[in-house]
């Protein structure tokens, strides 16, 4: 599988998440982890849940409004359903262990130069790395 290679989209995104993170930092002292922003909405809920809203509600908006543009989004899922779920609940143990995301770890954590945050962004990157060597050399999947 071949992913398109696209620079100046891919700087906007990450100059988007890194603004959202910053603006987040600052107006509200709150780290842009997206696992933690959701739990603050499920129950029990969290008594910010507002601005929890509008900040999930706006990474979901702000695709449809590129969308709705006349712009795509180019993705494919080579795999199962069952594959999915079985990746998310993976990945959901590990944001469990790892106290916390990507998001928040290797965003923002990492931009605050958190010891905690770089070592837990290193174990992702690994486990990503031996992850994908299995599934595509070992299992012979994608």
């Amino acid at each position: 599988m071949i992913t398109e290679f696209t620079p100046y989209m891919s700087l906007g995104g990450g100059i988007l998440i890194g603004l959202a993170a910053t603006l987040l930092m600052a107006f509200n002292g709150r780290i842009a982890g997206m696992t933690g922003i959701l739990g603050g909405i499920l129950p029990p809920v969290s008594s910010d849940w507002p601005w929890r809203a509008a900040f999930l509600a706006g990474a979901i908006i702000a695709p449809m409004i590129y969308v709705m543009s006349g712009n795509t989004i180019g993705f494919s899922v080579p795999i199962s359903t069952g594959a999915l779920v079985i990746g998310g609940l993976i990945v959901g143990v590990g944001v469990m262990f790892g106290s916390g995301c990507t998001s928040g770890h290797g965003v923002c954590g990492m931009a605050r130069l958190s010891p905690r945050s770089i070592a837990a962004t290193l174990v992702f990157m690994v486990s990503t790395g031996i992850t994908v060597f299995v599934v595509r050399h070992i299992i012979g999947g994608i």
